[in-house]
């Protein structure tokens, strides 16, 4: 999966777009290791656990839970991966701008 962001953050670079982690396992100090490891250059931090504060609130029950949310903050895509997380961000942006979808 990290590959994938990586290059869509790249890509999305000087574009209304952010991605965040949360991360629940182990340790806020392997999250961190971990991160750096995997070259994560996005926000991405220890929720306290499967059962965290944000999890609860946005009922994750599985890890990974993508959410793609529009620019008011309303979930508009669940559990989209590769191309199809593409395509969501690619046509959230493009309403944003009154275009079409398209890279």
């Amino acid at each position: 999966m990290f590959p994938h962001e990586r290059s869509l953050v790249k890509r999305l670079e000087g574009k209304p777009f952010v991605l965040l982690g949360m991360n629940s396992d182990q340790d806020r100090h392997e999250t961190r290791r971990r991160c750096k490891a995997e070259g994560i250059t996005w926000r991405s931090w220890f929720d306290g656990g499967t059962g965290g504060p944000i999890a609860k609130q946005y009922g994750v029950r599985s890890w990974p839970t993508i959410y793609v949310l529009d620019a008011n903050g309303v979930i508009r895509y669940k559990n989209v991966r590769g191309e199809a997380m593409d395509q969501a961000v690619d046509t959230l942006l493009a309403q944003m701008s009154g275009g079409k979808a398209g890279k």
